[in-house]
C-alpha cells in the first residue's frame, strides 16, 4: 500500500509543515513504508490530487494532514473509489471530525495512526459534495460561513471564530423559513434556525450539535431547532448547545434516517464540512459504507465498537 500524506502548509497559522514533516519521515522510515508527501498549492488543490492518485487502481492510503478543510478535499477527492483509504493527521484549528476517536495530541502519535484499524464510515451526500462529518443549512451554516473567515485573523482559534460568527448569525440570520422533509414522512414548513445532518458529533470548533451520531451506524442524525427564542434567550444557551443538551429542547425536533430534503424561501448559507455556500433547495442523504477510514490504533472508538457489534448480534 501506499501512503500519501497530503499537507496544507497553511494549516496551523503556516507552522504545520516544518512541524508534522520530520515526524513522517521518522515514522515511515521505521516501519519501512511506501510514502510520498504531498504539499498542497491552493483551495481545492488536494481534490484533483488525490482524484488523479486514486483513479491509478493503486492501493492508497491518504492521510489529510490539515484541518477539516483538508479533510474534506481528501474525502471529496477519494470518494468513490474502493483502493482508497482515509486517515487524519489534525494540524488545523477545528479538527472536529476526529474528536470522536480522540484528542489532537493523541492523533500526533503518529505509530498509532499509520497502524489504525480500517473502517468503513458513512457519508453524507449534498448534490455533488461529500461529507464526513456533518451537514446544516440556516442560520449556523451563516455562522460557518462567517468563521471561515473570522478564523483567518491573527490569533483567533477555530472556537473564538465561531463564537463571533455566532453573534454575527444572530443579529443578521435569526429566522429561516424552511419546509424540510425527512425521508418519506410528511413535510413541514416552520421557521427554524437550522436544519443538521450529523454523521459524527462535533462542527464548529467543539460544538456538539448531534451527541449520539456515530459514522458507522447506517443512519443520520436530524436536529432541527425552530426560531422559538429571543436573540437574548439563545446567546444565554449557547453553551449548553455546545455541550450537547439540546435535544430535548421544545423547539428541538430529533430523529434519526437516511435523507432530508429542505427548501428555503430564500437563498440560505449550506454548510458541507465546513464549506458554505447559499441555495434555497437542498438534499442531505447517507451513502453507507461509503469510504474506509482509518481509526488511530489505541482509540477507545474501536473497543466501544466492538461491545456495539456484539451487542447487535445477540
Amino acid at each position: 500500500m501506499k501512503h500519501i500524506f497530503v499537507i496544507n502548509p497553511a494549516a496551523g497559522q503556516g507552522k504545520s509543515l516544518d512541524f508534522i514533516k520530520p515526524k513522517i519521515e521518522e515514522v515511515c522510515k521505521k516501519y519501512e513504508l511506501d510514502y510520498e508527501i504531498y504539499i498542497t498549492q491552493k483551495q481545492g488543490d488536494g481534490i484533483e490530487f488525490c482524484k488523479e492518485r486514486a483513479a491509478s487502481g493503486e492501493e492508497i492510503r491518504f492521510y489529510a494532514c490539515g484541518g477539516d478543510g483538508t479533510l474534506y478535499e481528501v474525502v471529496n477527492g477519494s470518494y468513490g473509489f474502493k483502493n482508497v483509504q482515509v486517515a487524519v493527521i489534525p494540524l488545523g484549528s477545528g479538527n472536529d471530525f476526529i474528536r470522536l476517536f480522540g484528542t489532537k495530541e493523541e492523533f500526533l502519535v503518529l505509530e498509532d495512526v499509520v497502524n489504525g484499524v480500517p473502517v468503513e464510515f458513512d457519508l453524507i451526500k449534498c448534490g455533488d459534495e461529500i461529507a464526513i462529518n456533518q451537514c446544516s443549512m440556516g442560520m449556523d451554516a451563516e455562522v460557518c460561513a462567517m468563521q471561515g473567515k473570522i478564523k483567518k485573523l491573527p490569533l483567533v482559534t477555530g472556537e473564538g471564530a465561531y463564537y463571533i460568527g455566532c453573534l454575527y448569525a444572530i443579529i443578521k440570520k435569526f429566522k429561516n423559513r424552511f419546509t424540510y422533509t425527512i425521508d418519506d414522512g410528511e413535510s413541514v414548513t416552520d421557521d427554524v434556525l437550522f436544519c443538521f445532518a450529523g454523521n459524527s458529533r462535533w462542527y464548529g470548533g467543539g460544538f456538539k450539535a448531534a451527541p449520539l451520531a456515530l459514522p458507522d451506524d447506517g443512519l443520520l442524525d436530524f436536529v432541527i431547532v425552530k426560531s422559538g427564542f429571543s436573540r437574548a434567550k439563545l446567546l444565554s444557551i449557547l453553551n449548553v448547545y455546545k455541550r450537547g443538551e439540546h435535544l430535548d429542547w421544545k423547539e428541538t425536533t430529533f430523529k434519526r434516517g437516511k435523507k432530508v430534503v429542505i427548501h428555503s424561501e430564500k437563498p440560505a448559507a449550506v454548510n458541507v464540512d465546513g464549506e458554505c455556500k447559499f441555495v434555497t433547495d437542498t438534499t442531505f442523504e447517507i451513502v453507507e459504507n461509503g469510504m474506509t477510514y482509518v481509526v488511530p490504533a489505541k482509540s477507545q472508538f474501536l473497543k466501544d465498537r466492538e461491545e456495539r457489534l456484539a451487542k447487535a448480534e445477540k
